[in-house]
């Protein structure tokens, strides 16, 4: 068995392996940034390197830095964890170069899977069924777009390097090829250096099913059944489940089945994932469900296999990685009830799921279910990473329960002053679709109006919010307060550009609410959202949405700007798109009215709370 761990990652990752190595006995190594000095990563591990600036591409993507680290402290592995340079088949061929045993698939395995046009080629020759598409070396424009028109819209505009949804543009019409190809491109260049693209025909009612697959050096290849990842926003996961619903044993067989093929035709060893589209329209039917792609590491939904199978994926990579046999033959893998996980990430759904940055100043995710995270209160939520805070995960004896359970943990969810997604995801788990599996990776954007919570207070919160100010200014116990008494306690508070006098005069008022109050403000939570109450008393300030002044959310780019100055525009048209934190964002109109500035121009690097634009609401 390995003695010696370097973790190649960060985050709550790089926190989910050291549980594991400290479990085994295993030494572990962590690597910092300079924005990750302090982090819980760093502090759970038993030595800590620093390998560079903050952006991870002076840092986390430098591989040579990483091997230094493992060599200097005598690590005797890396684990790659996902993401940053886990798939990267230089940077494990490196890994065991220098002597280290890498803790993932072998290089030619790697590259193999690593492009999906190549990797779709070999499954068609290993009798995997792949989607219609085209996966051609004449990348010109005018050829990929003869190809859309040839496969017919809608298409799927995928880089082949492309992962964790980023290099993916669906085209519903011939019109909007141009400006999305261009779009895809630019976003594959800056995430991986590669603009290279594949087309492949868009399944109508698809949803996406995945199968957990694992190897060894003995020639040993096993399923751990399979995960339906279909609830997603521009092509990201939101929230995961295992087993898939309406999943047969038929079905599952033959998808199983193909998915172990597939490890097989890349003599596959570790853990890996191969990703299926299936047309839901009629049922998952296994002449419905084609080969997408193969991720050659550990999948950020991985909890979930581990929830309905008792068993520890990490472990069993580093017990393959040390040369044993995977610990489980096929018939001693079994499923066991139903388990949901979500992703809470820092991001604000009511301003079109803009990142959300800055210090975790109160957070409590509760003591429920399980949670994967890799920050504690007082850690700061970064610009220069993904923003994904924490994975929370639900087990039931089947599937009601564990909805049950996941939407009762987000339901208590605690985070400020960084805005969250954990309402919205309540929202989502209550859905009546989502809750009699009428699933799709279409649900999210359907459905995102309904889906996304109503950022103001209703009139038991205005209230709740004023007892908390009450009780924060020392006033007589609010348990003595008396409906006859002869002065009522009140409070006067905002809420945005709101403001109210409330007057507590029922006993029934005074239940407690969950927040707390400082003296600027009383901040209360409700179904994962949070509520900032303001204490002072002003009015709306310049420079908010509400006002019509669109500020940058965190340091970014100006990749391109879609309005010009006097023009009118509509409530939640694009003015101009900013890319940060590995992905572009639009910033939309927040109501119909007119330009009436534009502060920046394509190419500006702005930081945060830089203005970009200010609309005048139309009389």
């Amino acid at each position: 068995m390995i003695t010696s761990l370097l973790i190649a990652n960060r985050g709550e990752i790089a926190c989910r392996v050291i549980r594991t190595a400290q479990k085994l006995g295993i030494r572990t190594v962590a690597v910092y940034s300079d924005a990750d000095a302090n982090a819980l990563h760093v502090r759970m591990a038993d030595e800590g390197v620093h390998i560079g600036p903050s952006p991870a591409r002076e840092s986390y993507l430098v591989g040579e830095k990483i091997i230094a680290a493992a060599k200097d402290t005598g690590a005797e592995a890396i684990h790659p964890g996902y993401g940053f340079l886990s798939e990267n088949a230089d940077f494990a061929q490196a890994v065991i170069d220098a002597g280290l045993i890498w803790v993932g698939p072998k290089p030619a395995s790697i590259r193999a899977m690593g492009l999906k046009d190549a990797a779709k080629k070999l499954m068609a020759e290993a009798g995997v069924p792949v989607t219609p598409g085209y996966m051609g070396g004449d990348q010109t424009p005018e050829r990929l777009k003869a190809e859309a028109d040839a496969i017919g819209y809608p298409v799927l505009i995928k880089a082949v390097a492309g992962g964790g949804g980023k290099g993916m543009r669906k085209v519903d019409r011939a019109e909007d090829f141009a400006d999305a190809l261009d779009s895809c491109r630019r976003e594959a260049a800056s995430s991986f250096g590669n603009d290279v693209v594949l087309l492949e025909k868009w399944i109508e009612s698809p949803r996406h099913i995945e199968v957990q697959v694992f190897g060894d050096a003995h020639g040993n290849v096993v399923h751990l059944f399979e995960r339906d990842c279909s609830l997603q926003r521009r092509h990201q996961k939101v929230i995961e489940e295992a087993p898939a619903p309406g999943m047969d044993e038929e079905t599952r067989a033959a998808v199983c089945g193909a998915a172990v093929r597939a490890a097989q035709a890349v003599d596959y060893e570790g853990a890996g994932t191969i990703e299926f589209i299936a047309d839901g329209s009629e049922g998952l039917r296994a002449d419905r469900i084609w080969f997408m792609e193969m991720n050659t590491r550990l999948q950020v939904e991985h909890p979930v296999t581990e929830e309905i199978t008792g068993q520890d994926l990490v472990e069993w990579q580093l017990r393959v990685a040390s040369g044993e046999p995977l610990p489980k033959r096929q018939d001693e893998l079994t499923i066991s009830g139903h388990a949901i996980e979500a992703r809470l990430y820092a991001e604000d759904p009511s301003l079109g799921f803009l990142p959300s940055t800055g210090r975790l100043d109160h957070f409590d995710l509760g003591e429920e279910g399980r949670i994967e995270t890799g920050v504690e209160e007082g850690d700061a939520i970064s610009s220069f990473y993904d923003p994904m805070i924490a994975k929370l995960v639900a087990h039931g004896d089947d599937r009601d329960e564990a909805i049950d359970n996941l939407a009762a943990m987000l339901d208590g969810v605690e985070v400020w002053p960084v805005r969250t997604n954990a309402g919205f995801l309540v929202n989502c788990l209550l859905d009546d679709d989502f809750e009699d599996a009428e699933l799709d990776t279409g649900f999210i954007g359907r459905k995102l109006d309904s889906l996304v919570p109503d950022n103001a207070p209703d009139e038991a919160l205005w209230r709740a919010a004023a007892v908390v100010a009450l009780a924060a200014e020392e006033q007589p116990a609010i348990a003595g307060f008396r409906l006859n008494a002869p002065s009522a306690p009140a409070a006067t508070l905002s809420f945005g550009a709101d403001r109210r006098r409330i007057v507590l005069d029922d006993a029934d008022d005074y239940a407690p609410a969950s927040g707390f109050a400082d003296e600027a403000r009383v901040v209360l939570f409700e179904g994962g959202q949070a509520y900032a109450f303001d204490r002072r008393v002003r009015g709306g300030g310049a420079g908010t949405v509400g006002n019509g002044s669109l500020l940058a959310p965190m340091p970014g780019k100006v990749t391109s700007v879609d309005v010009a100055a006097g023009e009118r525009v509509e409530k939640g048209q694009r003015l101009l798109t900013l890319e940060a934190m590995k992905m572009e964002h639009a910033m939309l109109a927040p109501f119909d009215g007119v330009v009436a500035e534009l502060a920046v121009e394509p190419g500006a690097q702005v930081q945060v709370e830089a203005l970009l634009a200010r609309v005048e609401a139309a009389e």
